[in-house]
């Protein structure tokens, strides 16, 4: 994706639902989190296991995230990437990014026909640095 679409998306883009969040300050979800939180983006999460990280609301499943989606950032192994997009799909988010390390070509493209824009195998703390 060109430098200018990434841009845009994160100048466009409030909402941020981080996939996978982890309130282990050690974590790359935790980081990025917090740098979403301090670069004023409203951030919530899907952890079955927690309630509240940085102030931010945490729900235990995507069907429970309040709607619509904007951004959606998953910290999940590429294995678990079909059934995150099949269940992403019908809930309509405007982009699903693929943490660093993240892909799966064949659910990207799914995600596409389906009207999703995808970011892939990139860090959205490091494109703000590097973009905003």
């Amino acid at each position: 994706m060109e430098d200018s679409k990434i841009k845009e998306i994160l100048q466009k883009y409030n909402r941020v639902t981080v996939v996978g969040i982890s309130s282990n300050t050690s974590r790359a979800s935790f980081v990025v989190s917090k740098v979403l939180v301090d670069r004023g983006y409203q951030v919530d999460g899907v952890n079955p296991k927690e309630t509240n990280i940085l102030g931010c609301p945490i729900y235990p499943n995507l069907r429970d995230v309040p709607q619509p989606l904007e951004i959606v950032d998953v910290f999940r192994a590429p294995e678990h990437v079909p059934a995150l997009i099949d269940e992403l799909i019908p809930l309509k988010p405007k982009v699903i990014w693929l943490q660093e390390g993240v892909t799966h070509p064949e659910s990207e493209e799914k995600a596409r026909k389906a009207g999703i824009e995808v970011v892939s195998d990139l860090c959205i703390k490091k494109e703000i640095y590097r973009l905003l």
